[in-house]
């Protein structure tokens, strides 16, 4: 630098909320944009060690980050936790709502109360979590919903998971229109395999392996693999990217 150069301009930090942040996917997106200089809260239900290890992971690399309990379809609860975002951080700048359940039947066996929780917490916990962020995100912000490429892979027994996310996926651009004029971004983005412990459960080996050569990369996704995009989708770089959905899935459908 000479003495001609403009000085350089001190970047003010950035806040993330990260639904299901304490495992799977939602832990190692709060892991990579936490290394990425955000400063983060990680939610959590009901698995608190899980969402602790995952805080003290980024604050022994000199990151900063709160666990915060909070169930997404309970109103109340999350606007408590974008209250607590606020009051620690002084704002929040990305939410990224990676808290999902997932639940296997054919149609014609699934028990209805699954059904019932699984749309409580991937429907209705995707509106009320964009519901708050679309109120509390400052000017630069992003919202990133999570569905899965299953909506467009269509395998059989993941009727009641792919219906619930075809939701998530429906209001992604009707969001990002509503936020017109507040320079806040809203994608998606549809994972497809990806080795997480919620993937691999029940699972034998030959249909983990079967599902790992469906795309044409031939393995599974990992969490890295999502986070990576998921940092993309809510930093500066990727901010010309909105209303979409990004399936994140080694080319499958």
């Amino acid at each position: 630098m000479t003495s001609n150069d403009p000085p350089f301009t001190p970047v003010p930090e950035r806040v993330a909320v990260v639904t299901g942040g304490s495992r799977g996917i939602g832990r190692t997106v709060a892991l990579e944009l936490a290394r990425n200089g955000l400063a983060v809260v990680v939610n959590y239900t009901r698995d608190a060690a899980s969402a602790e290890e995952t805080v003290e992971t980024i604050t022994a690399a000199g990151g900063r980050a709160i666990p915060v309990p909070a169930d997404v379809a309970d109103e109340h609860a999350v606007a408590a936790l974008f209250d607590r975002a606020e009051q620690e951080f002084g704002g929040v700048d990305v939410v990224v709502n990676s808290a999902g359940r997932l639940a296997l039947s054919s149609i014609a066996d699934l028990d209805l109360a699954v059904l019932d929780d699984v749309h409580r917490t991937n429907i209705r916990g995707t509106f009320v979590v964009a519901r708050q962020a679309a109120r509390r995100l400052r000017a630069g912000g992003s919202f990133l919903g999570v569905s899965t490429s299953v909506v467009g892979a269509q395998f059989p027994g993941y009727g009641a998971y792919a219906a619930s996310k075809a939701a998530v996926e429906s209001i992604t651009l009707i969001l990002a229109r509503e936020l017109r004029g507040r320079d806040i971004t809203v994608n998606t983005i549809a994972p497809g395999p990806t080795a997480t412990d919620m993937f691999l459960d029940g699972k034998t080996p030959e249909e983990i392996d079967r599902l790992a050569k469906t795309p044409p990369l031939e393995r599974l996704g990992t969490p890295e693999d999502i986070a990576r995009v998921a940092a993309f989708l809510t930093g500066p770089a990727g901010h010309w990217v909105n209303g979409q959905i990004l399936r994140v899935n080694g080319g499958m459908v």
